[in-house]
């Protein structure tokens, strides 16, 4: 299989990283010129990944096409480009439609959303794909976990908590500061972090049978420390504001779709 790149771009480099570390691995890739200090990186760290002189000649060479493109420059790009009845199409724009998708890369028929997560360069995480497709869900989950989705209204839903790395990462920042501030060298505060959230990560897998919020009250044991932050916590509704910004997300991921799809799409002839 020769996957086909548009966009070459951290996600990009952390997809093919993992499949590349894969042994057993048969498929090359051909990338788009854009950003050349990726593309030329992971060309020169692996010998069946190249670089296509430009947009078009990555069409023209393979049958499935993967976008990983900003959304801010998808209507500028992909027009300009001419997909074939051929190609399988696989978005990774997040804030873009399946059905805009579609309509910018007419006359391809097959098109796929998946949303992969940067942790796949070490085959960690999960893609979630729509709609179902075999071919897709063989290929990410060569990285990870691949969770198939029947409609768009989930598929958004669960987009929108990719939301939240960025701040679970300051959560881990705000406790890691904090045992600074307080006598703990750099370097053990980190390990220490990063061990003990890793465990707690493992945790709804280890016990499948329990719901988060069961999860949360064996942790909180009463009258513990665990118990006060929770509860403290839950008092200055910190939860409340968190599910306020997830909507918030959530209306505009839906609503910048809404309006997009109402737009007539391009279409062409083979």
């Amino acid at each position: 299989m020769e996957l086909g790149v548009i966009g070459t771009g951290a996600l990009t480099a952390a997809i093919i990283t993992g499949l590349k570390s894969i042994t057993d691995n048969s498929i090359s890739v051909l990338l788009s010129p854009r950003n050349q200090d990726i593309a030329a990186g992971l060309a020169s760290r692996h010998p069946d990944v190249r670089v296509a002189s430009d947009n078009q000649t990555v069409l023209d060479s393979c049958d499935t096409i993967m976008l990983a493109i900003r959304p801010q420059i998808a209507h500028q790009v992909l027009p300009e480009l001419r997909f074939r009845h051929r190609h399988h199409v696989v978005s990774l724009i997040a804030t873009l439609s399946r059905e805009e998708i579609a309509g910018l890369t007419a006359p391809a028929v097959s098109v796929t959303k998946a949303l992969p997560m940067p942790m796949l360069a070490h085959r960690l995480g999960a893609t979630i794909v729509y709609p179902p497709d075999a071919g897709v869900a063989k290929l990410f989950g060569r990285l990870g976990k691949v969770i198939e989705v029947e409609n768009s209204s989930e598929f958004d839903a669960l987009s929108v908590a990719t939301a939240t790395y960025g701040s679970y990462f300051k959560y881990l920042e705000t406790i890691h500061r904090w045992l600074k501030e307080h006598g703990v060298r750099d370097g053990k505060a980190r390990d220490y972090i990063a061990s003990l959230f890793k465990a707690l990560g493992n945790a709804p897998e280890m016990l499948p049978e329990k719901d988060f919020m069961h999860l949360a009250q064996d942790y909180a044991t009463r009258g513990g420390i665990n118990e006060q932050v929770l509860r403290e916590l839950t008092a200055l509704k910190v939860f409340d504001a968190v599910t306020e910004r997830l909507d918030g997300v959530h209306r505009r991921i839906t609503c910048d779709t809404h309006s997009r799809s109402n737009q007539v799409p391009r279409t062409e002839t083979e």
